[in-house]
């Protein structure tokens, strides 16, 4: 159960939530951008021996939000409707890194957004001081702030992002930051294959010193 703890120093409320929801939404939207045009196996598909895949990271994360934001400050998300068997803690090792045949992209991007709404309503119902508890942490971390499991899914969000980012590329060869901002320093195909040879040259200067 949350109770309130001691009150950070010097924080602005209002301001701080408003900015943790900011960097969190805009990691959110540039991890579902990396969807967009895809075919159901490329979005799906393994890129690399782990098997990191685009739809996996966002049913990741998708369980991510249900159980900081919900689970660890006693707000369930999964009593009106059934908790599936990917983020049960006896299911499947790595279940929710991989979309089965059976699962689709609209329902777990569905459930990713209705966790977004789960999550941000904890933000705005709690103080960024309530504490919550985290029984999957070490025993002596489990008991957190809503502000550092804030900080937590930001980075975390930020990180499969990034990998996002990657798979992406591996894809089709499409890259960038946010839909409608790409802040790429290229947009044309011949300078980043100059680019590319001038960071291969490099390389291959300092392996050979």
């Amino acid at each position: 159960m949350s109770v309130p703890g001691a009150t950070l120093p010097d924080v602005n409320e209002p301001s701080a939530k408003a900015d943790l929801l900011r960097y969190l939404q805009s990691a959110r939207e540039a991890l579902l951008w990396k969807l967009e045009g895809l075919s159901e196996y490329d979005a799906r598909r393994p890129l690399t021996p782990t098997g990191t895949n685009l739809l996996g990271l966002v049913k990741h994360l998708a369980g991510v939000e249900f159980g900081y934001f919900g689970d660890a400050f006693a707000r369930p998300y999964f009593v009106a409707e059934p908790m599936p068997a990917h983020y049960r803690a006896d299911g499947e090792p790595n279940s929710d890194m991989w979309a089965t045949a059976d699962e689709s992209r609209e329902e777990i991007v569905g459930l990713y957004r209705r966790a977004w709404a789960h999550s941000d309503a904890t933000v705005e119902a709690l103080p960024l001081d309530a504490v919550g508890h985290v029984p999957w942490w070490p025993e002596d971390r489990r008991a957190v702030t809503l502000h550092r499991v804030a900080i937590h899914v930001i980075t975390d969000t930020q990180r499969h992002a990034g990998h996002a980012d990657i798979v992406r590329e591996l894809v089709d060869g499409s890259a960038g930051l946010l839909k409608g901002n790409d802040n790429m320093p290229f947009d044309d195909r011949a300078s980043w294959e100059a680019h590319h040879r001038r960071v291969e040259r490099a390389a291959r200067e300092a392996d050979t010193r």
